[in-house]
């Protein structure tokens, strides 16, 4: 009988109950709970200064940032953008009210693929939404090219991207705006929330406007916005992980060090390169299952579930393979060949900060054992 707890794919980081509690009693006196109150406009300071970005507007989530940030740019239109993604890509796009068109994605870094962005361009096209997918940077000088030639936004599903910098510094400045994520399952998190991160004060205002319904002064709504503000209990969570994510980002840096070195050369399993000329943030742990067996991924995965780890298929089905996409022409699986031999052969191991040593051990030995077992 299997006695191991449960080893979940991530697991949120939080900082000491002691230190959060003295916040919670400040704003218990304070009455302010939304509305952009005094944690929110720290957190939205330091969290700047942090990620070194000039425009930074806090949302309530990140499906929300992506929604304002296309609202900004458009209400009617085409998006382009990777099928390799979680689904809120495309749920954002077409809560927006406008229309997806997918396009492949690159095998080595596994972003969207830029040779065939400008094929899909078209008269309908208002922007192109790549994704940062795994913190791993796209292509952005290519793809910022590309926007400028043909007069379209860029807006950078940044959800993964926390804390990564190119040579130039943050890779959330390229674009027009960059969206991150701080759910729970992120590298930070402030329970759940996100952040847009603006090119100018000006397209910041505007988001700042449309995250509060629109609302320019005590008798003026200028445009349909909607309630997209965080909260201050999210807020001041925000700025205790401040204090913490460099010991956080340590120790999964830590974790990726000693998967890789327990997982070289096993037969049919491959880590990803770690990328050039970024830094990384670690956020998860992909391998992919390269065999001649389509099915094999999913025996791994059964495999691991039978010792009580539950690793994810990240991301199986592809965005575009879900109903409400897959009418879509750009939909088609002879569009999509690499996203989807990707789809069916990656997986994602727990990763998280506080995996210990003896967890990460037996990810490794099941992993270890079933390769073991194929050869």
């Amino acid at each position: 009988m299997n006695e191991f707890a449960p080893l979940y794919v991530a697991r949120p980081s939080l900082p000491p109950l002691s230190e959060f509690l003295p916040l919670l009693e400040e704003i218990w006196r304070s009455g302010t709970l939304s509305n952009q109150g005094p944690f929110h406009q720290r957190l939205e300071s330091e969290l700047g200064q942090y990620l070194g970005v000039e425009h930074l507007s806090l949302v309530s989530n990140a499906t929300l940032g992506l929604i304002l940030a296309l609202r900004q740019i458009a209400t009617s239109g085409e998006v382009i953008t990777t099928p390799f993604s979680f689904v809120a890509t495309g749920h954002a796009i077409v809560l927006a009210g406008l229309r997806p068109v997918f396009v492949d994605i690159d095998p080595t870094s596994l972003n969207i693929d830029p040779s065939r962005v400008e094929g899909a361009i078209s008269s309908h096209t208002r922007a192109i939404m790549p994704v940062h997918c795994y913190g791993r940077k796209c292509d952005v000088a290519t793809l910022d090219q590309v926007a400028q030639k043909h007069g379209i936004s860029l807006i950078f599903d940044a959800a993964h991207a926390f804390a990564i910098n190119d040579d130039g510094g943050s890779i959330l400045r390229h674009g027009d705006m960059s969206v991150l994520s701080f759910h729970a399952t992120k590298v930070f998190n402030t329970f759940e929330g996100g952040a847009v991160v603006c090119r100018s004060a000006a397209t910041k205002a505007a988001i700042d406007r449309l995250r509060n319904f629109g609302i320019e002064d005590e008798a003026t709504v200028s445009v349909v916005g909607m309630n997209a503000k965080m909260n201050e209990f999210s807020a001041a969570l925000g700025l205790l992980q401040l204090r913490h994510i460099d010991d956080s980002l340590a120790k999964r840096r830590a974790i990726d060090a000693r998967y890789r070195e327990g997982l070289e050369g096993l037969a049919g399993i491959r880590c990803l390169e770690a990328p050039i000329n970024q830094t990384q943030n670690y956020y998860c742990f992909p391998i992919l299952v390269e065999t001649r067996e389509r099915r094999t991924r999913d025996r791994l995965l059964e495999a691991l579930r039978a010792e009580k780890i539950y690793a994810r298929r990240y991301f199986f089905p592809l965005i575009s393979d879900l109903r409400m996409y897959s009418k879509c022409p750009s939909a088609r699986p002879e569009n999509l060949p690499v996203a989807r031999q990707i789809s069916e052969q990656v997986l994602c191991l727990p990763m998280f900060s506080e995996l210990s040593e003896p967890e990460q051990c037996r990810v490794i030995e099941t992993v270890q054992k079933f390769a073991r077992s194929k050869t």
